[in-house]
């Protein structure tokens, strides 16, 4: 049992209300993410950790564009700098130091943000901590752990031990995010799909004495007699990462002179650098069979777990909190019937497959062990890179949605461009230029190029009204305002008008995830894409 106890929000942990719209279990980053995202609907959200302090070491290094968007979405987009950077760049080279792939990442990205950034997780946990402290809806109770859930079929029910002895708290849903050992998990019996991938690595977290400027800033060596991996950590820090070959035993290999001795190779000693940590970790691929039981979700870690080489873990796990946090808001305010929350398992299961299939697929070829097949791996690779074929910049690592809540034809085939990750470019309005979400805002919007009133009539312009679907009608950059137009939004950089004209459409809806729901040609389409909408919500349709 915990010893201490902390709340973050107003009054006391005792003072903490038993009840609440949403509970939260665990205060990682991905739970942190989905109680903003709750509460800044402004629900009530209590989240549960069992752990008295936040963790102090660092887990993730980095999290791509969408991710970004996603945390700046939660409250935190001001504060990025603070504990991130752009990863530059990613390199592969073989043991021999030929250079076998290298990718140069965006800046500014499909999302607004750079591709990649590097962060020190820490540092971002303490952000999204202090943000939930701005929130008058949000309570974070500390050294709460856990042991008791019940589903009565109207509420949710948990028991917690602390040090003040068991509690009880209610409320309409609860996430479990409370990693790969989930108690909920575990509570509510989901499923597990394991890939039976497993590869031990030992994870040394460093802190230079001094500034160093590393070219490339992040790096994989694969090297059959000992994959290993270079990498940016955020500011000021870095993380080597080095495959165990199987004969090694795991209590010697995880040694913190062993750590040392492999730093070695790198030029990293004790006389110029620190060990904040190392530790051995099992790389794992598996994922949750269902996301949803009743009133219980999961999300994050523990609804699925994958090998780090795509760099797709936590942003999986805010890619959940992103699609569920819009969606429990719709369900609680009386907008869509429950059924719509089983869209979250069918569309984040979908993308979290393809995910760590990337992974493993990465994971097979740095992890090759054999000298003939890493000579063959080489040479495919050094060729492609030859040909031109290789990637230039950071691709997005996921698929789109196809499943779930989207525009689709009579077949029931999502209609282009539904289903793609939508864009962030910048914008002005009235006078402010910056990233959309800065200046518009959060939620489903509509885009147009002719004022919307022209489009739809009283009635769907209601409907539009009731499902919180914001209107935006965009014109060129440097477009001068006639009466009437004062709040259209400037397209700075053409990226919405770019995203309408393929789909050679007038209008286009957008979810609160980014997402794109579907596009329309006229004002008769429009019409008819606000129906479906309305009916897919109203009915709460999975596709």
């Amino acid at each position: 049992m915990n010893d201490s106890s902390s709340v973050t929000g107003p009054g006391p942990a005792q003072d903490a209300p038993a009840e609440a719209d949403v509970l939260v279990v665990g205060a990682g980053p991905v739970g942190l993410v989905t109680a903003l995202l709750l509460a800044r609907q402004h629900l009530r959200v209590t989240v549960l950790e069992r752990w008295p302090q936040p963790y102090p070491m660092p887990r993730a290094v980095s999290f791509d564009g969408e991710s970004a968007r996603i945390l700046a979405a939660a409250g935190v987009g001001d504060l990025l700098d603070e504990f991130g950077e752009s990863s530059r760049d990613y390199t592969w080279r073989n043991g021999e130091g030929a250079l076998l792939f290298h990718v140069d990442v965006a800046d500014v990205g499909r999302s607004g943000w750079p591709d990649s950034t590097s962060m020190y997780q820490p540092a971002l946990e303490a952000a999204l901590a202090a943000r939930a402290e701005t929130l008058p809806g949000l309570h974070i109770l500390r050294g709460q752990e856990v042991v008791a859930l019940t589903d009565h079929g109207d509420r949710v029910r948990v028991g917690t031990v602390g040090p003040d002895g068991p509690r009880e708290f209610t409320a309409s849903w609860l996430v479990g995010c409370d990693g790969a050992n989930s108690f909920v998990r575990e509570a509510v019996h989901a499923g597990l799909k394991d890939y039976g991938f497993f590869n031990d690595w030992l994870t040394c977290d460093v802190i230079l004495h001094e500034p160093r400027e590393f070219h490339p800033n992040n790096l994989q060596v694969c090297d059959p007699l000992r994959p290993r991996t270079e990498v940016s950590a955020g500011p000021g820090h870095r993380r080597w990462e080095f495959m165990r070959i199987p004969g090694e035993s795991v209590d010697e290999f995880g040694r913190t002179e062993n750590a040392w001795k492999l730093l070695a190779l790198f030029g990293i000693t004790p006389d110029n650098a620190t060990l904040e940590r190392q530790a051995v970790y099992t790389f794992q691929a598996r994922y949750a069979t269902e996301w949803r039981i009743g009133r219980v979700l999961i999300a994050g870690d523990a609804a699925h777990l994958m090998p780090p080489f795509a760099g797709q873990g936590m942003c999986s796990g805010f890619r959940d909190a992103a699609n569920l946090a819009w969606k429990l808001g719709l369900v609680l305010r009386g907008t869509a019937g429950e059924a719509l929350l089983d869209t979250y398992t069918t569309e984040r299961r979908a993308h979290v497959q393809h995910a760590i299939g990337m992974s493993m697929d990465l994971g097979r070829i740095i992890c090759q062990t054999d000298p003939k097949a890493a000579r063959d791996r080489d040479a495919i690779m050094i060729a492609t890179r030859e040909r031109g074929l290789g990637r230039t910049s950071r691709e997005p690592a996921v698929q789109q949605l196809t499943e779930g809540l989207l525009h689709r034809d009579a077949e029931g085939r999502p209609i282009a461009p539904a289903g793609e990750l939508g864009p962030q470019g910048r914008v002005a309005r009235n006078g402010v230029e910056g990233r959309f979400d800065e200046v518009v805002g959060p939620g489903f919007t509509l885009f147009s190029t002719v004022p919307v009133e022209e489009l739809l009539d009283a009635d769907r312009l209601r409907t539009l009204a009731d499902l919180g679907v914001r209107a935006v009608r965009l014109v060129v950059a440097g477009h001068t305002d006639v009466p009437g137009e004062e709040g259209a939004v400037r397209d700075q950089d053409g990226t919405y008008l770019a995203l309408l004209a393929p789909a050679g459409a007038t209008a286009l809806i957008v979810r609160p995830d980014f997402y794109v729901y579907g596009a329309a040609a006229d004002a008769a389409e429009l019409a008819l894409l606000v129906d479906e909408l309305s009916a897919q919500l109203a009915a709460a349709g999975t596709g």
